[in-house]
């Protein structure tokens, strides 16, 4: 997974990477050069008093320095900007696939795996992939290249290098072997943590209002120990790496002055062919245990690349049309045929074969028990799903034959749960038209009854909202969603629910205030209040899924048992009230 999601991410920076390529052939070039030229410094010059070749000699390696640090600023800088872009570029995928998905994708992953896909595993991949560009030649370069310059200071002393590099590559290998797991279980504990933190910081109104802070953090500290365990027991690991790095590197050392002293005791080697033979093993050493360092961290970012990968490759349910149909401009019909629907893995599905017709310039209620399918309704005539079978048509065309945005732009949606977004009132209120004037807007407030709330306000229309809109009121938060809805100006309403946290009243002067408005529209209410739709054109009952009446009000006290006992009830609930 993780080549994969690196090999697609890094193509666009091809040209950039073979420059960064020629400039760490370069670098490492230099840096094998160095140990020589040292060596035939103490052994030509300072053993022999030679002071011009010192000064030849320095002034080559002083050159080679500079061009050195010179490729590895210039190498090290690409590497960040190439690896800075790919992590870009993936945050930016990952927000355009979930931008696609529909509900039921968005509800089988959740928005805390989400979250953290995006940022943490991100930056997981984007790290890796940043020491990747930084090692991958200078490292088998060095090593290579180190063992070649060793031999060729001294072949007598080369089999410590034999006896070196296995003994870190294996000892490090071990413990990157027991790494893996942990890193699984350290992703999976980020994301519970997630979930905890966002349920309790958007629930606390709850928490506070049942008393259940001690529960709420037993849960939290649960997580967050799991979470802190694994992390643990990753962090001891790679403190026990380094100590045995750290062994192998001075046992290596202490080997070669031991041995190198001996020979140079017997003639057959210098002291500058030693000090170079050391640097080339500490090189060797160093590359090894960068390859190594790199190895640690490239299973979490496997682990995370599967994670982002996943989301990736997750295909919407809801697809746009080869060959979109254009929905017909102007007021246009909504019909319901023999629609059956039904969430996967689901042993029932919520509607059964509805049928209903909404005619521009009326009403359609839509009513029932909890349960019954209402919202999952609404939700199929945008396609947020699509159905298992029958028909959803706008304007004669099937919504899967549609472009779904030409789609959404026929359609107003004021949802059960309202959602505001960060900024001012006005900002809100243009997601239904970018490009509505302020007047339009004071009259959409108008109609939603909320005018009168949003003037009190100290800047009016640019008076800040806060995210999810929890600076307002439930029925402040409700009637700005039904004003932006009415902004859009569109051919079809959609209200779930959206009148519930409104009392009779205020209710009552909406809806006399829609009517005008939505006089050429074709307007469908899911409403659990019988009040609220009493003067609705008709009135469609479910009851399991399935439709059980439909009619007006009064044709439905008289055919429909369903209805009746639901009014009824509301009747008996008021009077006793």
């Amino acid at each position: 997974m993780l080549y994969r999601l690196v090999r697609t991410h890094l193509t666009p920076y091809a040209a950039s990477l073979l420059v960064l390529l020629a400039l760490q052939f370069v670098a490492t070039i230099a840096s094998l050069y160095l140990p020589s030229l040292n060596g035939r410094i103490i052994d030509e010059g300072v053993a022999v008093g030679d002071t011009g070749f010192i000064m030849r000699a320095g002034a080559i390696m002083l050159v080679v320095s500079l061009v050195q640090i010179a490729a590895t600023i210039a190498a090290t800088r690409i590497g960040a900007q190439s690896a800075a872009s790919l992590g870009r570029d993936v945050r930016a995928r990952v927000f355009r696939t979930v931008g696609a998905f529909s509900a039921q994708e968005l509800s089988r992953f959740g928005a805390p795996t989400l979250i953290s896909r995006s940022t943490n595993d991100v930056t997981q991949v984007q790290t890796v992939v940043y020491m990747m560009l930084a090692m991958m030649v200078s490292a088998p370069i060095m090593m290579v290249g180190g063992v070649v310059m060793a031999i060729r200071e001294d072949a007598g002393l080369s089999w410590l290098v034999a006896v070196a590099v296995p003994a870190l590559a294996i000892a490090i290998g071990l413990v990157i072997r027991q790494m893996i797991p942990h890193f699984r279980a350290m992703q999976t504990a980020v994301d519970s943590v997630n979930r905890i933190l966002r349920e309790q910081i958007t629930g606390i109104r709850v928490v506070r209002a049942f008393v259940r802070e001690d529960v709420e953090r037993e849960r939290f500290a649960e997580a967050n120990t799991t979470y802190t365990g694994t992390a643990l027991a990753v962090g001891k690991l790679m403190a026990l790496a380094f100590p045995i790095v750290m062994v192998i590197f001075n046992a290596s050392t202490v080997a070669v002055l031991w041995f190198g002293a001996q020979r140079i005791d017997t003639g057959a080697m210098q002291i500058g062919a030693l000090t170079a033979f050391m640097a080339y093993l500490i090189q060797i050493l160093m590359s090894v245990m960068m390859a190594t360092f790199m190895a640690m961290m490239i299973p979490r970012a496997t682990v995370s690349a599967g994670r982002i990968q996943e989301v990736l490759d997750t295909q919407t349910s809801v697809h746009a049309p080869a060959d979109p149909v254009a929905i017909p401009a102007g007021p246009v019909r909504v019909e319901l045929r023999d629609v059956t629907f039904a969430y996967p893995g689901a042993e029932a599905p919520v509607l059964h074969e509805v049928s209903l017709v909404a005619e521009p310039g009326t009403t359609t209620a839509v009513v029932g028990s909890t349960g019954s399918g209402k919202t999952t309704l609404l939700g199929v005539v945008p396609r947020l799903h699509d159905v298992t079978s029958g028909q959803v048509l706008v304007g004669g065309v099937d919504v899967r034959d549609a472009d779904p945005e030409h789609l959404w732009s026929h359609i107003g949606p004021a949802p059960q749960r309202p959602y505001l977004f960060t900024g001012t009132v006005a900002s809100n209120l243009r997601y239904g038209d970018p490009d509505a004037t302020d007047d339009e807007l004071w009259e959409a407030l108008r109609v939603a009854q909320a005018e009168d709330f949003v003037r009190e306000m100290p800047d009016g229309l640019e008076s800040p909202i806060s995210q999810g809109g929890t600076n307002v009121s439930g029925g402040q938060r409700q009637r700005l969603a039904i004003a932006r809805a009415l902004v859009s100006k569109a051919d079809i309403y959609l209200f779930d629910d959206a009148f519930s946290a409104l009392d009779v009243a205020t209710d009552a002067r909406l809806r006399a205030a829609l009517r005008p408005v939505t006089r050429d529209a074709a307007v469908i209410v899911v409403a659990q209040r019988v009040s609220t739709i009493l003067h609705a054109d008709r009135i469609v009952v479910l009851d399991e899924g399935r439709v059980v009446g439909s009619g007006t009000h009064e044709e439905l006290l008289e055919t429909c048992p369903t209805y009746l006992e639901n009014v009824q009830s509301q009747q008996a609930i008021e009077e006793a009230a």
